[in-house]
């Protein structure tokens, strides 16, 4: 077969065909297309090879090369573990009381709110004469003069004159001319007419020194009976809360707390006085009992010049002395049923140790096991 298919290509006519008819262009264009088709093949494995190299490189990137994060740790810290309950409460003033003079006539001036007002001092005037503070719990219910029968109001009396160094003798609830001696010489003072008595109206008994709060009439208005002035409290500030009826348990007398005041400070006191459960008016109308407390300051100067705020304070509930406490995050879930801590270890490596959880509270947590203690370096993940 060879012998016959070799003459017959040198069988060629003078134009260079073979004079069997062959088409011998056809023959180079159909190499040329094999040999582009394997050269694309060619390129296209070089490629794959390529990126699989690039993605093995990649992969087998040494681990020691990858960047760690930096752990943060907290120290196992044995201490006293207070968890407590919050509830919102306003920082104001004590003792509010309204004020007013049963003399009638024309307010003629006012005190500006936040004045302070002392024993003997003047409050507001009627037809331009002052009325003035004593101090007492008894409220003035009638006029001081020769005559009047014993009573608790005249001991008040005398207490603060003797206070404000007009009677000599020891107070009692007897009007005698030791009495209306002292008033005498406190109206020569004050330059009012040395009567030796005091109509009605012409001092208010308070507690004790007093603030102006609120205005309640300005001055030209009519005064008279009953008719309030001036809205006073004490110069002690205090917290008032209301607790629900469930944690009644946290308002004892005599329980320190804590109080968040605005700004992100904080001060300490103590439950100065609970009340007995009431009924209020909540959103939507919804009626609940809560049990009123009135909180003290331990540092009066802590509230500096609030005048009357919102704050939040905290009652102290379960406490655990003496406890193992870590910040909650270094808490770590091993499974379903149990806790633990990766504990720093001496030359740097950490180690994972199962723990007990005890008293959540304040953002820590109480925790015990075996080789845990004090001083240890926990890590806490950050967020």
């Amino acid at each position: 077969m060879r012998a016959d298919t070799d003459s017959t290509f040198d069988e060629l006519d003078g134009s260079g065909s073979a004079s069997s008819g062959w088409d011998e262009s056809a023959r180079p264009k159909r190499r040329g297309r094999i040999v582009l088709l394997a050269i694309a093949a060619a390129a296209v494995v070089a490629v794959a090879c390529t990126a699989t190299a690039i993605v093995v490189q990649a992969g087998e990137r040494p681990e020691t090369d990858k960047p760690k994060a930096p752990k943060e740790t907290a120290e196992i810290i044995r201490q006293t573990l207070q968890e407590s309950k919050t509830a919102q409460g306003t920082l104001g003033y004590d003792g509010a009381n309204e004020l007013g003079s049963g003399i009638p006539g024309t307010v003629t001036s006012v005190p500006a709110p936040g004045t302070q007002i002392g024993l003997g001092g003047g409050l507001f005037s009627i037809d331009n004469v002052p009325v003035f503070l004593f101090h007492g719990a008894v409220p003035v219910w009638r006029s001081f003069e020769t005559g009047m029968s014993d009573g608790p109001d005249v001991q008040q009396l005398e207490q603060s004159l003797a206070a404000l160094g007009y009677f000599d003798e020891t107070p009692d609830q007897e009007f005698d001319w030791d009495t209306k001696d002292a008033i005498m010489e406190w109206q020569d003072d004050k330059d009012l007419e040395e009567t030796g008595t005091i109509p009605m109206g012409r001092i208010v008994f308070a507690p004790g020194d007093v603030r102006v709060g609120e205005l309640v009439v300005k001055v030209g208005s009519p005064a008279g009976p009953g008719a309030p002035i001036i809205k006073t409290t004490g110069l002690n500030k205090l917290v008032t809360a209301d607790l629900k009826l469930a944690d009644q348990a946290l308002g004892v007398v005599g329980n320190a707390v804590t109080v968040r005041l605005p700004g992100g400070e904080s001060a300490t006191g103590v439950i100065a006085s609970v009340g007995v459960p009431t009924e209020t008016e909540g959103e939507g109308g919804k009626k609940t009992v809560v049990i009123p407390v009135t909180i003290t300051l331990d540092d009066p100067a802590a509230g500096g010049s609030l005048q009357e705020a919102a704050v939040s304070i905290d009652f102290p509930s379960e406490s655990r002395p003496d406890v193992l406490t870590v910040p909650l995050g270094a808490l770590l879930a091993v499974d379903g049923d149990t806790f633990g801590v990766e504990v720093v270890q001496s030359d740097g490596t950490t180690k994972l140790m199962p723990v007990t959880t005890g008293l959540f509270a304040g953002g820590l947590v109480e925790i015990s096991g075996d080789g845990i203690e004090a001083g240890q370096k926990v890590v806490v993940p950050a967020l």
